[in-house]
């Protein structure tokens, strides 16, 4: 068998050593090993102890190689082709069964045939010599692979001096990259690629790059170790420095920190309070885990407002009623002007609540025009009742979690309305005021409405159950009071669970009463001048009423009032500064200013309604009905007008919803009828003309059935040629047989008349009974004409 000689360094010993041509070869399942190393192989596999035991009994060389996956009993086909020669030092056999084998590995080699493909595997092998340029270039990336490596060793602990030494006492450019590969914590596939690699150049190219990889990982390694000490030192710091105050409390006496005094002022109060057992066990447990939590756990701030919020409700509250129906009237007469009907349904209700001392049940709903006083009037029940009082408002809003609060789990999370009602108040037992309920929407969040009957139903809310405190808490004793300007978009379901009162607009007289003993002391309060310093004449009130603020409430009669005497004090700012002096409102407390009709036109402008926007049906085919909406009653002028067309029929403007276009159609047709049957019209005319009937302000959406009496006037007046009555105005919807049906909102429509200087209104014969409920002032010099018939329509209108 031919040998290869190659001279060997071993243990710091020259020899010359021949290099067999055929190999057992032992495969490895780590990295490959690199020539020029002394390295201990540790070995428990059977089949690779008889491929050592076999090449001890011959001349000691065996040929390690990688596996290229690990496997338990690999063949040919499972191994590198490159691998290292080795001579086998020592042998050492271990107490588990296995042996501890020292090699010396000496040179490349290449599988050229198999022998035997399975293990042990024997191969011919070839030796592969380094191919060494002594050129510039390979001194050079030399010098700069040593440099580079020294510069990692003397950064990286893991990196002994007995390494250092090898690499300095190495001279030869190929074994000084396998080396340093060798001792690189890379990936073993690109270790195999540089063993496979004999051009000296190309290999120290290939561990350039691997050291450079290593250095930047390094650097990133160092950042991210030099931030860890940085935290970890803060730690120290604010641990150390937390400990000295502790000393310093101590020798003051101030013994406990924050967190302490916060567990026991929470277990204080909830030992005080009057827990169910839900309760009780839910928040006990809030408490035990708060206690053990550390200052700087991201969920101790969420506990600790959790029990801010529980240990500050009002568990132990009473709720014993403290008030007498006299006082009740006192205060509702004090605050309030008019209203007598809506205050009497409400010392009604106090009566029951006095009698038999039952809080279920507690909910009124408030419905009327913008301004009527509904928010004032809810203050005034709980002041009455001797209760505090809480107000918010729904309009708009579409989560239910306005209500009944978000869960926990949220960032940010905080309870509904309802319990941050009871936390402001402390009290079990307040006047709660929801506003504009009917202008709630359901979304994806949930539906508002639905949560609100919960709160309401007193089946349900004597243990309702906010999201957030997530424990039952009893509503059973809280007045809830809730204001729409409109019931239709309310859910009946919620309507069923509550006590209506209706709160109508009001009429001149009433504005200017309420102008004068209410709003005026308010206003002068508000702008710096004393009680009864400005004084308006009844002709400016009557004026503000009639020309400037006409809609169903006094919120902008008292914005017309504020308006006033804010022009007041403004010009006597003004004459202060043109005459130099300094401003006193002393001095100018000390006059007094009288304002009537001129000054009102002053300070308010030109009129916003002035005699022609009343409305008159002052010509043929006109008629004034009334209608009724969320801002209040309001009047409606119809306009008619006919015209020769080759497609005669019925045209309609003015934004009329579904509803009033089939009350136009049904008047349409009961007239045309009555047109012929009377020789008023024939039919050939019907047939060449159209009809164009238009309610004015167009851009006002209208709907309902109340005008179809109307609609048939206005048709009826045109055919004829006849002009309606001065001042009447009527209501009332109309069948196709000519019967008058019943309608709603007569009272509003009543006060909007009244407002219009209406003198006559026919209404249906089944609203009779709504008379009762409407003011004998609103009725006063009205004429009401009931009507069963549009027969009796057409004999009391022209």
């Amino acid at each position: 068998m031919k040998k290869n000689i190659v001279n060997e360094e071993i243990m710091g010993l020259p020899c010359e050593t021949q290099l067999p041509l055929k190999l057992n070869i032992l495969p490895l399942g780590g990295r490959p090993i690199f020539p020029g190393i002394f390295t201990p192989l540790m070995i428990n596999n059977q089949e690779d102890m008889k491929v050592i035991e076999e090449a001890m009994s011959g001349d000691g060389h065996i040929g390690i190689t990688m596996l290229k996956e690990d496997k338990e009993n690999p063949t040919i086909i499972d191994i590198h082709r490159v691998g290292t020669v080795a001579r086998i030092i020592k042998k050492i056999n271990l107490p588990d069964g296995g042996i501890n084998v020292f090699v010396s590995t000496l040179q490349r080699f290449k599988v050229r045939k198999v022998l035997k493909k399975e293990n042990p595997i024997v191969a011919t092998v070839e030796y592969l010599q380094d191919e060494e340029d002594n050129t510039f270039e390979v001194k050079a990336l030399t010098r700069a692979l040593v440099s580079e490596m020294k510069e990692i060793s003397e950064n990286n602990p893991m990196f002994s001096e007995e390494m250092r030494l090898n690499m300095v006492n190495i001279d030869q450019p190929g074994k000084i990259a396998d080396f340093v590969v060798s001792i690189l914590n890379i990936d073993k596939n690109d270790q195999q690629k540089v063993l496979e690699t004999v051009n000296v150049r190309q290999r120290l190219e290939q561990v350039l790059v691997f050291i450079k990889k290593e250095q930047e990982i390094f650097r990133v390694q160092k950042k991210i170790q030099s931030e860890l000490n940085e935290k970890v030192e803060k730690n120290q710091r604010e641990y150390f420095l937390r400990e000295e105050m502790k000393s310093i409390q101590e020798e003051l006496g101030i013994s406990k920190n924050s967190k302490t005094c916060d567990y026991e002022k929470y277990k204080e109060k909830l030992d005080s309070f009057n827990l169910s057992e839900e309760a009780k066990e839910t928040l006990y447990d809030e408490l035990d885990k708060f206690q053990l939590m550390d200052v700087h756990d991201p969920e101790y701030n969420m506990t600790r407002n959790y029990l801010d919020t529980a240990t500050s409700l009002p568990w132990n509250d009473d709720a014993v009623e403290n008030f007498n129906l006299s006082r009740a009237q006192s205060v509702l007469e004090k605050e309030h002007y008019g209203l007598d009907d809506v205050k009497k349904r409400i010392l009604e209700y106090l009566s029951v609540r006095i009698l038999k001392h039952d809080e279920k049940g507690s909910v009124i709903i408030l419905v009327g025009p913008p301004g009527v006083g509904k928010t004032s009037v809810g203050k005034s029940i709980a002041n009455s009742m001797n209760r505090k009082f809480y107000r918010f408002s729904v309009g708009g809003e579409h989560d239910e979690g306005k209500i009944k609060g978000f869960r926990r789990t949220y960032v940010g999370a905080m309870p509904g309305q309802i319990i941050e009602g009871l936390k402001i108040t402390k009290s079990k037992s307040p006047v709660f005021m929801i506003d504009e309920v009917d202008k709630m929407n359901a979304s994806s969040q949930g539906d508002p409405s639905a949560a609100l009957l919960e709160v309401l139903d007193p089946e349900q809310n004597s243990s309702f159950r906010d999201t957030y405190l997530n424990v039952p808490f009893d509503l059973s004793n809280v007045l809830f009071i809730l204001t729409a300007n409109t019931l239709d978009t309310i859910p009946q379901p919620l309507l069923d669970r509550a006590e209506i009162i209706e709160l109508s607009g009001y009429i001149d007289q009433e504005k200017i009463e309420i102008a004068r003993k209410y709003l005026l002391p308010r206003i002068l309060e508000k702008n710096g001048l004393k009680k009864n310093q400005v004084k308006f004449t009844k002709n400016a009130y009557a004026l503000i009423a009639t020309e400037y603020a006409r809609e169903a409430g006094v919120r902008n009669y008292e914005k017309c009032m504020d308006k006033i005497a804010r022009k007041i004090v403004m010009e006597q700012v003004e004459a202060f500064e043109k005459k130099g002096s300094k401003i006193s409102q002393a001095k100018i407390q000390q006059k007094t200013f009288s304002v009537d009709v001129p000054e009102v036109r002053k300070y308010l402008g030109k009129a916003v309604f002035d005699e022609s926007q009343i409305k008159t049906a002052s010509v043929p085919g006109t008629a004034i009905g009334l209608a009724w909406t969320s801002m209040g009653g309001d009047t409606l002028l119809l306009e008619s007008i006919s015209f020769e067309t080759e497609h005669a029929g019925l045209q309609l403007t003015g934004q009329m919803g579904d509803v009033m276009r089939e009350s136009a159609q049904i008047a349409m047709n009961w007239v045309k009828q009555y047109a012929i049957a009377k020789g008023i019209k024939d039919c050939a005319w019907f047939e060449k003309n159209s009809i164009h009937l238009h309610i004015p302000e167009g851009a006002t959406p209208k709907d309902g059935p109340s005008a179809g009496i109307t609609m048939a006037t206005t048709f009826l007046s045109l055919l004829m040629g006849k002009k309606i009555k001065p001042n009447l105005a009527m209501t009332g919807e109309l069948s196709l047989t000519g019967q008058v049906l019943p309608i709603g909102g007569l009272r509003e429509k009543t006060v909007a008349a009244k407002r219009n200087k209406i003198k006559t209104i026919l209404i249906p014969k089944a609203n009779l009974r709504d008379l009762d409920e409407i003011p004998e002032h609103v009725k006063k010099g009205i004429k009401f004409i009931p009507v069963s018939h549009v027969n009796e329509v057409i004999e009391n209108v022209f």
